[in-house]
């Protein structure tokens, strides 16, 4: 205690007697700086053992014998995107509705109890492109978990009530959609990049949904669940030898049927300009600025890889630095050009900010969106992009598991399996001089169309600062009224 009391004292006694040296002397120290950071070791991730059945199935292995359980997966071409017009919802009421019912051998409910028994589960669900069924055990009770996986891939049995279950809770969701701002923005800005009508853009409805029968969810499994669309993932303890003759013997007897082909879309720039949508109850505004992206096999995607990391890569990047820290305009804002494997992903930039800072705070962004094409990063800029890119790189596939999913997931897309290899290459070739070319080349704010959701009374100066606004009907169609009568019945 008595050091504690004295110190103060000595240090201001030298701070009066010799200030300048003491400023030089007690100088922050910066060690960091001298740290040596080693080069990043080669990626050359160990490949699953890869072989295809004479009826089409593709199969994935990866041993890992760290701990005794077998996880796998069967993945099935066709979700979302693929449905009609009419019956949009359909893929995601299959994926629920396959498992809960279950099989002629075994309901879902009975299914749910044997699986807990076993510490096991098995699950299905649906997404833009495919449907998955995926469990996992023990090692030692994949045998039996597996049998059951394989009876409700073949023999599902789907039950009306089951279905009735899916779809109430399908419409419950669909009445909620408007509860949440930041949601609203975000299903508004998609829609207007990619169209209401695009397989990507368009939403369910309760009409579509409702238009979901029982015949339509055993016509898309009979349609999908065929050798030439199936592609299995098995990652675990097992012996890989072993394993390759269980899933030949249980897959081969599956027909190769037709591989399904998803129909040609129509993908073009959304309309500039302000779309708007009014909710009272906020006291704030989220806005999305979005048009059209890239695919990853565009040759250009490693420059817009650094270049997106120069704009939008944490709390170093320029938009957060002038919008959120200098400026202050914005509680949070970020995004990035995107690319998706067999279409367009977004160019897609968001920020949240109070009401009163909606247009500047806008302005501020686009500002920044437009500094890519005039301020090419500087080599500060880049080398953090480019360390950042690869280091965080290599924790996306740290793991036997997730370079499996990863290897599957180029299979379905038709990318070489040294894909993955190939990124550290391509970032590490990319110039200040490529990020400005690729700027210019696909960078152009005027064309991005600006959604924003939020409080019209509080938004001063109005919207139509920034440009010719238009309004966005988001009422629900088919949703009762607000009487008491509560949703509608099946």
């Amino acid at each position: 205690m008595n050091r504690l009391r004295v110190l103060p004292c000595l240090v201001l006694s030298l701070m009066v007697a010799t200030p300048g040296a003491f400023a030089q002397t007690v100088a922050p120290a910066q060690p960091w700086k001298s740290i040596p950071v080693p080069p990043l070791h080669e990626f050359k991730p160990e490949q699953p053992t890869h072989f295809t059945l004479a009826n089409g199935v593709e199969v994935f292995l990866e041993e890992d014998h760290e701990l005794p359980f077998i996880s796998g997966f069967v993945r099935v071409r066709g979700g979302s995107r693929d449905v009609p017009a009419d019956k949009v919802g359909l893929a995601s009421i299959y994926g629920e509705t396959w498992r809960t019912s279950g099989t002629a051998k075994e309901s879902g409910d009975a299914l749910d109890d044997s699986l807990a028994a076993k510490a096991a589960t098995i699950e299905t669900a649906s997404g833009a492109a495919a449907t998955e069924l995926s469990w996992s055990s023990f090692a030692a009770d994949f045998d039996s978990v597996f049998a059951s996986a394989m009876d409700l891939l073949l023999h599902p049995v789907f039950q009306q009530a089951k279905l009735d279950l899916a779809r109430r809770s399908a419409i419950t969701g669909i009445l909620r959609r408007n509860d949440d701002a930041g949601e609203i923005a975000q299903r508004e800005a998609v829609g207007i990049a990619y169209g209401k009508t695009n397989p990507y853009g368009r939403e369910e409805e309760i009409a579509t949904v409702s238009a979901v029968k029982l015949d339509d969810l055993s016509a898309w499994h009979d349609r999908t669940v065929v050798g030439s669309n199936i592609i299995v993932g098995v990652i675990g303890d097992f012996d890989s030898k072993a394993m390759e003759q269980k899933l030949r013997a249980a897959f081969a007897k599956i027909p190769q049927g037709t591989k399904l082909v998803t129909a040609p879309m129509e993908f073009k720039q959304p309309t500039p300009g302000i779309y708007f949508a009014n909710k009272s109850d906020v006291d704030q505004s989220n806005v999305y600025m979005v048009g059209l992206g890239t695919e990853e096999d565009n040759p250009d995607f490693y420059a817009l890889s650094v270049m997106n990391e120069v704009f939008s890569g944490g709390f170093g990047s320029r938009v957060v630095q002038q919008v959120r820290t200098k400026l202050g305009l914005a509680y949070e804002v970020g995004g990035s050009f995107g690319a998706a494997y067999d279409h367009p992903g977004l160019f897609a930039v968001g920020l949240g900010t109070k009401s009163s800072s909606t247009v500047a705070a806008s302005r501020a962004t686009l500002d920044e969106i437009a500094g890519l094409r005039t301020r090419p990063p500087t080599e500060a800029e880049l080398r953090r992009a480019k360390d950042d890119l690869l280091n965080s790189f290599i924790f996306r596939y740290d793991s036997p598991e997730k370079v499996l999913n990863e290897q599957v997931v180029l299979a379905v897309y038709g990318y070489p399996a040294d894909f993955l290899e190939r990124y550290r290459t391509g970032v590490e070739k990319v110039t200040s001089a490529d990020v400005a070319r690729v700027a210019q080349k696909y960078v152009q704010p005027e064309k991005l169309a600006i959604v924003v959701v939020g409080n019209t009374p509080e938004i001063d100066p109005p919207l139509s600062g920034l440009g010719k606004v238009t309004t966005l009907d988001i009422s629900i169609p088919g949703a009762p009224k607000d009487d008491g009568s509560g949703p509608p019945q099946q």
